[in-house]
């Protein structure tokens, strides 16, 4: 009697094609506990730069008598509303900033903000309300291209050719800006501006966008390196400088 041919199942599963199955299915595994590693790296990066990172260089109102004297406080903008009034942040930042030239920890006030529009000028804001509390004009210099964090601290070096300078600005923000102004060669220390209590949504908002932001500044701080807008030199108390470098 013939005997019948043996069939073959091509659905079968061989001990080789398990193998294989169980390898594709580990390095799928490795990947993924890579990625979420990457991920956790980043997300603790992230807290780590805006919390205790430059926690050193940062100074409270409480230690205003122990704050540095710098020749410069560069005081960063933020919006005001349409009747003109500043906005509670813009506010904070411009009472810190009068604290510390008030106190003589600062001799000049460099306002940087953001004048893109007609109908828009922060950095006329600032001045005007600085005036109004008794700041002499010529201890206060204006920044009108200060779009960005990168941008003012940019053009505080190449512009304004500021000699060491306090920050001032949130606490949130002021990690980011440090460490902007550290990576152009800026020698900064920050002073926190806030004063009153924000309301709690917008806080969550504000350190949400920071977590962006602060991506964002390591791009074009280490990849991108755009150019802000530039133009002819305005040095700064040029006399403190030329007296450091003697």
């Amino acid at each position: 009697m013939d005997s019948e041919p043996l069939s073959i199942n091509p659905g079968a599963v061989t001990p080789g094609s398990r193998k294989k199955h169980h390898r594709r299915w580990r390095k799928l595994g490795v990947a993924v506990l890579i990625v979420i590693l990457l991920g956790l790296a980043l997300v603790a990066w992230t807290l780590w730069s805006m919390t205790g990172r430059y926690a050193g260089l940062i100074y409270t109102p409480g230690d205003l008598d122990q704050v540095p004297e710098r020749p410069v406080a560069v005081v960063f903008g933020a919006g005001y509303w349409p009747n003109g009034r500043l906005s509670a942040v813009l506010q904070d930042r411009l009472d810190a900033a009068l604290e510390l030239y008030a106190a003589g920890r600062v001799q000049k006030l460099l306002f940087s903000g953001d004048n893109r529009f007609v109908d828009y000028n922060e950095p006329a804001k600032m001045l005007e309300y600085a005036l109004s509390q008794g700041v002499p004009r010529e201890d206060i210099v204006l920044d009108y291209a200060g779009r960005r964090t990168y941008d003012t601290c940019y053009r505080a070096r190449d512009i304004f050719q500021v000699p060491p300078v306090i920050l001032v600005t949130n606490r949130y923000h002021l990690p980011r800006a440090l460490k902007t102004c550290q990576v152009l060669g800026v020698n900064a220390i920050g002073y926190m501006s806030d004063r009153q209590a924000y309301p709690r949504r917008r806080l969550v908002w504000y350190w949400i966008r920071e977590v962006l932001a602060t991506w964002r500044a390591w791009w074009d701080l280490y990849i991108y390196k755009p150019l802000p807008v530039l133009g002819e030199p305005l040095p700064i108390v040029v006399e403190v400088v030329q007296t450091e470098l003697n």
